[in-house]
Parts: structure tokens; C-alpha cells; sequence
């Protein structure tokens, strides 16, 4: 099982340099991936816990890191789509594809914000064939000499694009989310699936039906990365409490041993710690903890 961490772009660091900092950190250690996530305002749950703290753009930030790093995985987990305009994204992301020697992983979710969908002008219901149609047009568009399209909102023929990514034949696309449609998406067109947040129990029953969905496709089930991210739960509970079922306990090694083996028994291949806090010595401390503690039990 391959281990990467969320950086703390959508935490309110204050200080970006400190947030940047853990790209370089991670891949020190040993970790495969790091990862950003993706919210254009403080809105809903965003606006409080945020208020007026920086929530960074993602894309940037994997562009910078791909000058600091030279090893890891740039991913992320997850760019909502339908907020991006899918010929502008595909370009940047084979741009940043081909600056970073081929390390671009697209996670990518339909978005659950509806009230940043309201500021956008975008209809919610449409969020998921938005979804679907940016996919194909950026698919297309990274591997065809001459790209074409013909859909709901973007028609072109014989368009010539570039530059078109390292990797071959397209930048992985990872579905993000555990619904249905989410599950029925990754087993018809990604390359991973990547949902947030589901219990080791949960995963283990939503990829075999991602597995069985892709075989129904004609897909090889085997060909799709599985994919989890699980938040990092810092604080101990209280005397008498007990820990979240769908988190990793950063206080514990032992704990997150155990945690961590069971998502690797419902088969994760890929497990993403999602550092949720804008403490940066705290992020640093677990960092540290599951590179030295927890890994090399795991690998």
C-alpha cells in the first residue's frame, strides 16, 4: 500500500510558505503523493471554519511544488469540475504534467458546495453530466492528435492541443465521492476511484462494485487504482470516548497501525491522510509518525 498526505491548502495557514513546506517534507519521508484540495469561496461549512483565512488555489501550489520536489506523485483530491472550464484545465494540467516529469494524478469530484455552485451560476443538477462531458473533452483532448468533440456545451473538430501530458495515453483521472453515481463513474471511465472519508467496511463493499461495474463495462477491474482518503484525527478523545470509525487516530502509532491495516484488507491501494488543521507542528509531528511508526509495518 502506497501512503501520500493532503496539504493544507484549505486550512487558513497564514504563512503559504509553511503550507508549501510540506511537499518537500513528505517526500523525505518517504510518502508517494501529496495532494491538494478544491473551493473557490469561503462558503457554507468553509466560512466557518475559515472566515476570512486563505483557502490557496490548488493548481498553483502543485506547480510549485513540482519545482521542489522530484519524486511524488502531484495530485488532486479533489478538483471539483464543474467549476473549471475543461479546455483551460486540461491545458494547465498537461502543462504541469510535462514540468514535473509526468507526476499529475486529476482527482476529481462533481462538488457538494451548493451555494458556491449558486455564486457561479451554475445549476446543481447539472453538476454531474458537467462532470462526464469536462472527463471526455480533456481525455480527448491529451490524447489525439487531432481532438474532437461534439456535446452539450463545447463543440470543436480536428483541433490541434497542447501540450499534451508525459504520461500516456491521458493524465489519470482518480473519481472522487462514494455515491452511486461516483462508483458507476469510476468504473466506466477512471483510471482510480477516490473517495473521502468511508470506513474500512464501507470501502471494501464500494470497490467490489466498482470492480464488478468495470467488468460489466468490459474493463479490466485491476486497471482501476483504489483509492482512499481519511482524516487524521489529532486530538485523543475524551475519557470515556471513543474514536471516529471513519478517521485515522494521529495520537496513537499502534492505533493508526491498526486502522490502516484494515483499509489495506478492504483493498486500498493507495491511502491519502488528510492533515485537516492549520497546525503546522501538529501536521509535522503525524507526518513524522506514520513515516517512521506506521509505513514500514505496512509495506
Amino acid at each position: 500500500m502506497k501512503f501520500g498526505v493532503s496539504i493544507p491548502n484549505h486550512w487558513g495557514v497564514e504563512d503559504p510558505q509553511q503550507m508549501l513546506a510540506f511537499g518537500p517534507l513528505a517526500e523525505e519521508l518517504g510518502y508517494a503523493s501529496v495532494w491538494v484540495q478544491d473551493h473557490l469561496f469561503n462558503v457554507g461549512t468553509l466560512k466557518e471554519r475559515l472566515d476570512d483565512k486563505p483557502y490557496y488555489h490548488p493548481l498553483p501550489i502543485l506547480s510549485y511544488l513540482a519545482a521542489t520536489t522530484r519524486k511524488v506523485t502531484l495530485g488532486t483530491s479533489v478538483l471539483v469540475l464543474p467549476t473549471h472550464h475543461p479546455v483551460n484545465l486540461a491545458k494547465y494540467l498537461a502543462t504541469l504534467d510535462q514540468i514535473s516529469g509526468g507526476r499529475v494524478t486529476l482527482g476529481a469530484g462533481v462538488g457538494g458546495e451548493g451555494e458556491e455552485f449558486n455564486l457561479l451560476g451554475i445549476p446543481v443538477r447539472n453538476r454531474g453530466a458537467l462532470t462526464d462531458e469536462s472527463i471526455a473533452i480533456m481525455k480527448e483532448l491529451w490524447s489525439k492528435p487531432y481532438s474532437s468533440y461534439q456535446g452539450g456545451s463545447l463543440n470543436f473538430t480536428e483541433v490541434r492541443f497542447s501540450p499534451k501530458p508525459v504520461q500516456k495515453p491521458h493524465i489519470p483521472v482518480w473519481v472522487g465521492g462514494s455515491s452511486a453515481a461516483a462508483r458507476r463513474r469510476a468504473a466506466k471511465v477512471g483510471d482510480g476511484w477516490h473517495p473521502n472519508g468511508l470506513t474500512p467496511e464501507e470501502f471494501s463493499k464500494g470497490r467490489q462494485e466498482v470492480e464488478e461495474l468495470a467488468a460489466q463495462e468490459g474493463r479490466d477491474a485491476k486497471s482501476i487504482v483504489m483509492s482512499v482518503r481519511v482524516v487524521v484525527q489529532f486530538q485523543a478523545p475524551a475519557v470515556g470516548g471513543s474514536g471516529s470509525g471513519r478517521a485515522v487516530p494521529g495520537y496513537d502509532p499502534d492505533g493508526m497501525t491498526a486502522v490502516m491495516a484494515a483499509y489495506k484488507e478492504a483493498g486500498v491501494q493507495h491511502m491519502v491522510l488528510g492533515l485537516n488543521t492549520r497546525d503546522v507542528s501538529a501536521i509535522t509531528r503525524v507526518m513524522e509518525s506514520v513515516a517512521g511508526d506506521v509505513m514500514p509495518r505496512l509495506r
